[in-house]
């Protein structure tokens, strides 16, 4: 069952046509904004990558692989056709060259990608857009002569030692940094969460692994639960929850759903759990007025069952990383239908 499309264009509803409050942006588009909602979503239901318009799943697993590298330059993202941080480092860049040169010494956006893509010491100045997510999940300075924190390693080790704990979290609001970075982080950090399942619940994913499709299950049945028998099987479900301070829901919202998804299944994988649940915390939620129209015509779109993820088994890692070395084709999409993409200009 596809809630999720339904949760998107009911919140496309609230914003667009009962709730919202027009109000200026940094960006000087404009907005028709609303102030907290949340989406949830079952795993179990299906991948959360939304159906009532084409996504560039491509485009959303570079960008999670480029954060869980640890990189905060966009050269990753231009040599494998990613673009959506393009006009922030360009943008960097034309207000330094302006302070410097004036217009007159600036690329156009075009040329400016292609000398980032064909020049390394042009990329390695101009590429970079501070210490954004990347830097903070893999490598949080500690002043003082201390050692970087890897959160992301943190995390996985807490998940393997003590799964219980209360302080699962990541965060991206390094406050003595924000000023050093092109954008300050719309979603600022995550929080993951972890129980045990039930005998019943480890007996339908050993059933649903170990049985073909059309197999009857009978969950009254359950056969005394040996876990020398079940070894393969999981003990615990884990779901994540992130925070985000501002939402461009059109263009924006379905890329974080879908990239927090992945992220929420590439630990699962790691850790030996099943992903169960995918929860959004959205602050100021809105539209840019120059999205109403295609909003519009998404609501209006009869949502498809959304597809299933799989992923390549025994990817290689790097020595001491705490996840393999996974490129964009190891993420497989089985089922996607989707509606045509809808286009919207990406204010910067």
């Amino acid at each position: 069952m596809n809630n999720l499309d339904k949760q998107y264009q009911e919140l496309l509803t609230d914003i667009g046509a009962l709730n919202g409050t027009f109000k200026e942006d940094r960006t000087g588009t404009g907005t028709v904004s609303v102030f907290g909602r949340q989406i949830r979503h079952k795993m179990k239901d299906g991948f959360p990558l939304l159906t009532t318009k084409k996504m560039a799943w491509k485009t959303i697993v570079t960008e999670l692989l480029w954060f869980l590298r640890g990189d905060t330059n966009i050269k990753y993202l231009v040599d494998n056709d990613c673009h959506i941080w393009d006009g922030d480092a360009y943008k960097n860049y034309q207000k330094t060259m302006t302070e410097w040169f004036g217009n007159e010494s600036q690329l156009t956006k075009e040329q400016f990608i292609d000398k980032i893509k064909t020049n390394n010491e042009f990329a390695q100045k101009w590429g970079e857009l501070g210490p954004i997510y990347g830097k903070q999940w893999r490598e949080w300075d500690i002043k003082n002569g201390y050692e970087p924190i890897d959160q992301i390693q943190n995390l996985i080790n807490e998940l393997k030692t003590n799964p219980d704990s209360r302080r699962l979290m990541v965060s991206a609001w390094n406050v003595g940094e924000l000023d050093q970075m092109v954008l300050p982080p719309c979603h600022y950090g995550f929080q993951m969460y972890t129980r045990e399942l039930s005998n019943k619940e480890r007996y339908r994913i050993w059933f649903n692994r170990n049985y073909e499709t059309g197999m009857e299950f009978n969950d009254e049945l359950i056969p005394d639960f040996d876990d020398k028998y079940y070894e393969s099987t999981p003990k615990r479900a884990i779901s994540l929850m992130w925070n985000q301070r501002s939402v461009d829901t059109f263009l924006g919202l379905p890329f974080n759903i879908a990239s927090y998804g992945l992220l929420l299944c590439i630990i699962a994988k790691e850790v030996d759990m099943v992903p169960y649940e995918l929860i959004g915390n959205l602050g100021d939620t809105h539209l840019y007025k120059n999205h109403i129209e295609q909003a519009k015509e998404q609501i209006h779109r009869t949502p498809f069952e959304l597809p299933k993820l799989k992923i390549t088994e025994n990817v290689k890692r790097a020595e001491g990383d705490c996840l393999p070395m996974y490129k964009v084709e190891d993420f497989v999409l089985e089922g996607y239908q989707a509606h045509p993409t809808i286009k919207a200009p990406l204010s910067n």
